[in-house]
């Protein structure tokens, strides 16, 4: 069943993992071509995330909210078929967009001392984590019912979701 930010958006925006353009390149110029690799997920991974997150601030700026939505990778195969992606794509995530029904105060982040460092990498103990739970949980109220935290342990807690490499095998990409 899909998500209730899906089926009440008016409008949903699928960002795709795409190296089809590069295949058609290496054709056009008689080039071998692989696309299989980590690096080449973590570009199109990142390069996808950048649009989306460029898109949902433009969508907000007209008055929209929106929600990102990673879950659609769980349905991959069904989701390249219902929009016919190539070889050498695969969907990362959706961003659900509509008028948002009522106006949220802005979600609380980490503190910035605790994701910019200077010079190396500090590393933090729990009570940072037990500290941003209690920011979150004040931010979410009824709408919440498990911390960040938990998110999180269920999140890393899991196998990974077997779809996902059936589709990046299929497209070419693993």
């Amino acid at each position: 069943m899909p998500q209730p930010a899906i089926l009440q958006a008016q409008a949903i925006l699928v960002f795709v993992g795409d190296h089809n353009r590069a295949s058609k390149a290496a054709q056009l110029h008689g080039s071998d071509f692989d696309a299989k690799g980590t690096e080449n997920l973590l570009i199109s991974s990142v390069d996808a995330s950048l649009a989306g997150q460029n898109a949902l601030l433009a969508a907000e700026s007209l008055g929209y909210g929106g929600v990102f939505i990673g879950m659609i990778r769980h349905k991959a195969l069904a989701i390249a078929e219902l929009f016919n992606l190539p070889d050498y794509t695969y969907p990362i995530f959706c961003i659900a967009l509509g008028r948002p029904a009522q106006n949220h105060p802005v979600k609380p982040r980490l503190a910035s001392e605790t994701i910019v460092f200077q010079e190396e990498y500090v590393e933090q103990g729990v009570e940072v984590i037990q500290a941003y739970d209690q920011v979150q949980t004040a931010y979410a109220g009824a709408r919440q019912t498990e911390t960040w935290s938990e998110r999180m342990v269920a999140q890393f807690g899991q196998a990974e979701q077997p779809e996902t490499k059936s589709i990046l095998e299929k497209n070419k990409l693993l």
